[in-house]
């Protein structure tokens, strides 16, 4: 029976496919642990060292005007706490790592592939085994792995300014919120302040009632209204409590953890949005990017790439060494299909950045109106409402208090007077709300583009500016 022989070239070529082999990366199993995560979480806090020194860095670069819990948390420091804890920009950043490895990784050549064929001669011959391995290189000459790297490059920038529109989309959404529970706060301490005044009216003319010296009618009245006013404060402290709830979770806290917040209801104007710089152009101008060099990959596949190797051959007991060459001839498919699908999807890119300017156009011209609007609401309220309804109110005090009657006068004016304070209190919410809607198409301030704080494929904060919020 014939033995079957392995030459030197051949057994060498084995072995370093084998050596090749043990080179390879290893799986490591790593488990989910719930348990581990949700006591990290809830041992957050606001003033944590990370926070911190994120915080240190912004200031160093100019973006913060510092960190300071001791009076409270305030909506820049908030900010701040988000970028580094919320959950979704964790999400955001982690992503960038995928198309970090990609950009890495794109240049590379393909791995050289080992053959081994093995025939038998039917015939009686005293070595009937001819034996060829070989080993095939493949030499990237079509330009397709330029094209490859090119199109991860703006794939990455892509992913890079994908953060960092959820930074600013973070800080605005924390913005709206923070806006929200500081007129339910704002809310809370007016309706408190009225019920301070309505109170004691309420005892002394339930006295007054009661000794027959005025109707129970119109002392009702101000039981009634006693009443309501509790109501609207017991409604105001829930609205409050929930939208911190919001706050906690847009900051990355845990329900439970100590948070001691500053309200404010701001209404200081932003610089003016120039669409064409706005995150969502930029992110969109990347992504044309790749259907470009998507395109150009796909037409630089139509070229082959040459494969090469060399060979050895052991036929009979005889042995031959040499090289083979492949190029494959781009005559029937020429990767047309691809192409033609990579020249329509960049159409569709195209369409995309060009729609959406139009859009954002479109929307920054309704949000101006919607600002101008909340803008000259809030001015007329301060300007000539309240003023109104303050004397209103000192004159129907002076009349209760020298004797005169007036005691209906007297609780309409303080009536009127809470409502007019808390459609005050709406105006300026409607006005913050409505400047940070003409935020949101701005550029933060000193970004001419997202860059990395650390590295993209880590989970870090992407450095873009925190504007000073008063």
């Amino acid at each position: 029976m014939a033995s079957l022989s392995f030459g030197p070239t051949c057994a060498a070529a084995l072995l370093g496919v084998l050596a090749l082999a043990a080179g390879c990366q290893h799986y490591e199993p790593r488990p989910l642990d719930l348990d581990g995560h949700s006591d990290a979480w809830r041992g957050r806090a606001a003033g944590d060292d990370s926070v911190r020194a994120f915080a240190d860095q912004l200031a160093v670069l100019g973006q913060s005007s510092g960190f300071d819990l001791s009076d409270g948390l305030d909506l820049a420091e908030a900010e701040v706490v988000a970028l580094v804890y919320n959950p979704d920009l964790r999400l955001a950043r982690l992503r960038v790592g995928v198309a970090a490895a990609t950009v890495e990784h794109a240049e590379v050549w393909a791995d050289p592939e080992f053959s081994l064929d093995f025939l038998r001669v039917t015939e009686a011959v005293a070595d009937p085994w001819v034996i060829t391995p070989g080993l095939a290189l493949t030499i990237p000459i079509s330009g397709r792995l330029e094209a490859e790297k090119a199109r991860a490059d703006a794939a990455l920038r892509k992913s890079l300014i994908e953060v960092a529109e959820e930074e600013w989309a973070t800080r605005l959404r924390l913005r709206r919120a923070w806006a929200q529970w500081s007129a339910a706060v704002f809310r809370g301490e007016q309706i408190e302040a009225l019920l301070a005044t309505i109170e004691p009216l309420a005892l002394s003319t339930g006295r007054l009632a009661r000794a027959g010296e005025l109707p129970s009618t119109e002392a009702g009245l101000f039981a009634i209204e006693q009443a309501t006013q509790r109501q609207a404060l017991t409604h105001a402290r829930g609205e409050a409590t929930e939208w911190l709830h919001r706050i906690r979770m847009l900051i990355g806290l845990a329900p439970d953890a100590p948070l001691q917040c500053t309200p404010t209801l701001y209404s200081q104007a932003g610089r003016d949005p120039r669409i064409a710089d706005c995150l969502g152009i930029a992110r969109l101008r990347e992504a044309y990017e790749i259907a470009e060099q998507t395109l150009l990959r796909e037409v630089r596949r139509q070229y082959p790439d040459l494969v090469i190797g060399p060979l050895y051959e052991s036929d009979q007991g005889q042995s031959r060494i040499g090289f083979f060459g492949a190029l494959p001839l781009p005559v029937f498919n020429g990767n047309r299909q691809a192409i033609a699908e990579a020249r329509a999807a960049r159409e569709v890119a195209r369409a995309a950045y060009e729609i959406e300017y139009e859009r954002l156009a479109g929307s920054l011209a309704v949000m101006r109106a919607r600002l101008e609007t909340a803008r000259a609401a809030r001015k007329a309220m301060e300007g000539d409402v309240v003023p109104l309804v303050d004397r209103q109110l000192d004159a129907a005090r002076r009349v209760f208090e020298l004797g005169e009657g007036g005691t209906l006068v007297l609780l309409e004016s303080l009536v009127q007077a809470g409502r007019v304070r808390l459609a005050l209190i709406d105006a300026r919410l409607s006005e913050m709300l409505a400047t940070t809607d003409v935020a949101s198409l701005s550029v933060p301030a000193g970004v001419p583009g997202p860059q990395p704080s650390v590295s993209p494929a880590v989970s870090e904060p992407v450095i873009n500016a925190l504007e000073v919020v008063p």
